[in-house]
């Protein structure tokens, strides 16, 4: 499960699980501090903010050769471009001072602090072991755009990137030359593009309208690899390495960068 999802509505989990830290950790902070009207609820906020920029920033300093084309696209954090290990430890050196120079208040805030910091491991650990993953590539048979049958295990022996979309939605659209050119650097790995629920001509006149020349656009009538593989909202990436194992997804729009660090990590899976 990487996602939770409201009606049509399908919220990524890990944002949930940051704002689920803060509020357990405010909330122990209000029991633990109550009789002493301490109050650490601002320096979480601090903790989490400052951490979250950390993490952040380390992902732009480390892919800023493709920010730098446009730096607007530093602050469009929708793509989910953060790096886990430099934010925790922005995180754990920004409380780690706090402890120490609010003397006062310090008892409080340690346990506001572990009490967050565990919901967010737990929160962090839990969801990949219990998430219902195919462990291979998807059965499902799927049409070519000329109506021929396709199995996506017709294509194994190279990673493989699978995007999920739609034309009518935003998110996908906005994606599809990120993934174009992405397909036209790697030769090396099988760029396939699931349509979800459309027809053929559909699909066609609006890949010739904004100039989309694709490769391994396919069709998925029935819906059956969202419902093999979980994916019930769009857009939805999945990245399987050259022995065909499902290594990682993405739940809504990828950039360029975010791209690239998923090929690199797909690229380097044993």
């Amino acid at each position: 499960m990487n996602a939770v999802h409201l009606g049509p509505l399908a919220v990524p989990l890990g944002p949930l699980i940051l704002l689920g830290s803060l509020l357990i950790g405010s909330a122990v902070g209000w029991w633990a501090g109550r009789a002493r009207q301490t109050n650490v609820e601002p320096l979480l906020w601090n903790v989490l903010i400052i951490g979250v920029l950390a993490a952040r920033a380390a992902f732009v300093l480390l892919y800023f050769d493709i920010y730098k084309k446009d730096p607007w696209n530093i602050l469009d954090i929708r793509d989910g471009g953060f790096l886990i290990v430099p934010g925790v430890s922005a995180a754990a050196a920004l409380a780690g001072w706090y402890a120490w120079r609010k003397r006062e208040r310090r008892k409080v805030f340690l346990h506001s602090v572990a009490a967050g910091a565990a919901f967010w491991v737990i929160g962090t650990i839990i969801p990949p072991i219990l998430q219902n993953d195919p462990a291979q590539i998807p059965q499902a048979q799927l049409l070519g755009l000329h109506g021929k049958p396709v199995h996506l295990s017709m294509m194994a022996g190279k990673p493989m990137v699978v995007n999920l979309w739609a034309t009518w939605c935003p998110p996908c659209r906005r994606e599809m030359p990120t993934l174009r050119d992405a397909q036209r650097r790697n030769p090396d790995i099988h760029f396939v593009f699931i349509n979800q629920g459309e027809t053929a001509d559909a699909v066609r006149a609006y890949l010739d309208a904004n100039s989309l020349n694709l490769q391994n656009v396919l069709l998925d009538s029935d819906l059956q690899i969202g419902k093999e593989t979980g994916a019930r909202a769009m857009p939805t990436t999945l990245f399987f390495d050259a022995q065909g194992k499902l290594i990682d997804r993405r739940l809504g729009e990828l950039s360029e960068a975010t791209l690239e660090q998923r090929i690199e990590a797909m690229r380097h899976s044993k």
